[in-house]
C-alpha cells in the first residue's frame, strides 16, 4: 500500500480509537486534505430504504438522497461491493454533482452481513484510481462499521 494511505490509515485508526462526536466528518477532512485525488469526500446511510446524504467535505451537492440502484452510489448499495469508475462520462446511469469530477469510487459499509452505508469519494483527476485505493479505503470502512 503506498506510504500516504499507510499514514493516513494509522491517523484514522487513532481518531477512531478517540470517539470523537464527529468522527465521520473528521474522516472525510482528513481523506480529502491527506489524498490529493480525492476531491469530494462524503458518507451515504441506507434509511428507510434509500441512501440518505451523511457528514461531507467538498462542494455542496443538491443529491442528498438518492434510489438504491440508481448512479453508481445507489448501483453500490443495490450490489454491496466497490465500484470504481475512472471514466464518470462512460456510465449510463451517472448521476453528476459536477462538471469536474471525472471518476468516483464508492465503497460499501457492511454491517453483520448486511449494506448500512458507503464512503463516497468523486475526483477531479482522469482515472486516478488504484487497486490500493480500493483495499486502503476497505479498510477505512471496517474500521468506521461501528459507527453506522
Amino acid at each position: 500500500m503506498k506510504k500516504e494511505f499507510t499514514h493516513c490509515l494509522e491517523q484514522i485508526k487513532l481518531l477512531t480509537s478517540k470517539k470523537p462526536n464527529d468522527l465521520l466528518f473528521q474522516v472525510c477532512k482528513l481523506l480529502k486534505e491527506d489524498i490529493y485525488h480525492y476531491d469530494w469526500v462524503g458518507f451515504y446511510k441506507l434509511e428507510n430504504g434509500e441512501l440518505v446524504l451523511g457528514p461531507y467535505v467538498g462542494k455542496p451537492t443538491e443529491h442528498t438522497h438518492i434510489a438504491v440502484g440508481k448512479g453508481i452510489c445507489g448501483q453500490v448499495a443495490e450490489r454491496c461491493e466497490t465500484m470504481i469508475v475512472q471514466d464518470v462520462t462512460q456510465v449510463e446511469n451517472y448521476i453528476s454533482c459536477g462538471l469536474e469530477v471525472q471518476s468516483e469510487i464508492v465503497v460499501p459499509v457492511i454491517k453483520a452481513g448486511k449494506f448500512v452505508a458507503e464512503l463516497d469519494i468523486d475526483s477531479h483527476s482522469p482515472a486516478p484510481f488504484t487497486n490500493d485505493d480500493q483495499l486502503f479505503l476497505e479498510q477505512v470502512c471496517h474500521l468506521l462499521t461501528e459507527e453506522f
